[in-house]
């Protein structure tokens, strides 16, 4: 069954509810994915919650939206942190039966980096619709994730507001597609010079002009990265060759993504930056429903600007280019070292600039393989991590 069949197939249960887990509840998009649901609350019911370590938050969102369970991934927590009327979820192995259990349609994942895979996979491989924020599945394994959900008739709707912009603006035109146009607000550094982000503060890279994020993704829009991991995304979920993909800058965050058909027609999805709109899109496909969004304020409209992303100055996105031209383990690397370089920079243990220069020499000396199993993706991502390790030690030794 293709994708664009099975979307087209699916329905909402008998009960007229659609059964939800939320990966990552008590994050951005999670949070905002609840936001959501307390507009509709005759058309959803939470069956699930996951959190990595915020217990109080996970707890009072279980006290509001009474879900059948809960479970905390991260490190111990005391007994009873978040116990209640739901049931307590403590293995990975029952949180993944859970999520493939009959009583779910629809899987939010919002789980930030690699840990969000093998949840998202467990929700591809039963079937269910899942709503994706976490372009990390894509970009590790896009591959066989897409592959196996045309297996299953998994939909997988994305939530990211470029990609939902693209899924909307192809609709019914899927084979006309000449090529797709990513849009990026430039991140707070838009305009710096390579000599200036060698200063850049933690506080500044997390201080985003448009949105709020969570801060590996915040300090992943201002080294680019994130546009650069965007890009391995939109190749795997729309089915496009890396030459089929550019970037812009658009500092407004009004023009969420282009796409370009070949009879040179351009469409567009543009709306006030908000993730509660392309999150709810993706809850309520094909349909939609009023929602808590801003909407566009046309007399204070003045102008969108366009610019030329610095490739020079924000060597990243090149990356994200390579990996969607080479494919295979390529996409496991590039996540991981920039994910462990982004988490050291956090710490204050290397400077800003050094988070793409590492995710590069760390892509540069890993053994590409074009095709390979979830366990050899698994492999090269803890490589990778390991490599990164290794790189600051022999750097800061030199």
């Amino acid at each position: 069954m293709s994708q664009l069949t099975a979307m087209q197939r699916k329905t909402v249960p008998d009960s007229g509810r659609r059964r939800v887990v939320i990966l990552g509840s008590t994050g951005s998009i999670g949070c905002n994915t609840l936001d959501v649901l307390r507009l509709h609350p005759d058309r959803f019911e939470v069956i699930g919650l996951v959190a990595h370590r915020n217990a109080a938050t996970l707890r009072a969102q279980a006290g509001e939206f009474e879900p059948k369970w809960v479970a905390l991934t991260g490190e111990e927590h005391p007994e009873g942190s978040v116990s209640g009327p739901w049931a307590t979820v403590h293995t990975q192995t029952e949180l993944l039966e859970r999520i493939q259990a009959p009583d779910v349609d629809i899987v939010v994942s919002a789980i930030v980096g690699a840990a969000g895979l093998l949840t998202t996979w467990a929700a591809v491989d039963a079937g269910k619709d899942v709503a994706l924020a976490n372009k990390e599945t894509m970009v590790l394994a896009g591959s066989l994730v897409m592959e196996r959900a045309t297996q299953t008739g998994s939909r997988i709707l994305p939530v990211d507001s470029e990609h939902s912009a693209i899924f909307q603006a192809m609709e019914g035109h899927r084979d006309s597609v000449e090529r797709v146009v990513l849009t990026g607000s430039g991140g707070p550094f838009r305009g710096k010079s390579r000599e200036a982000l060698k200063k850049v503060t933690v506080a500044e890279a997390l201080n985003h002009p448009t949105w709020k994020m969570g801060p590996k993704i915040t300090v992943d829009s201002a080294t680019l990265m994130n546009k650069a991991l965007e890009v391995i995304e939109a190749k795997w979920l729309f089915g496009l060759d890396a030459d089929q993909i550019r970037v812009i800058v658009h500092p407004e965050s009004i023009v969420h993504s282009f796409v370009e058909f070949r009879d040179g027609s351009v469409l567009a999805q543009l709306s006030p930056p908000d993730m509660r709109l392309p999150i709810q899109f993706a809850l309520t496909y094909p349909e939609r429903w009023p929602s808590p969004t801003r909407r566009m304020n046309w007399t204070e409209l003045n102008q969108l600007r366009f610019e030329q992303p610095d490739p020079e100055t924000f060597p990243a996105l090149s990356l994200g280019f390579r990996v969607a031209r080479d494919g295979g383990t390529s996409g496991a690397v590039l996540n991981a070292a920039n994910e462990v370089a982004v988490e050291r920079f956090l710490a204050g243990e290397i400077s800003f600039p050094e988070i793409p220069r590492i995710a590069a020499d760390v892509l540069n000396a890993h053994s590409l393989n074009r095709r390979p199993t979830l366990d050899e993706l698994l492999a090269a991502d803890r490589w990778a991590r390991t490599e990164v390790a290794r790189w600051i030690t022999n750097n800061r030794t030199r």
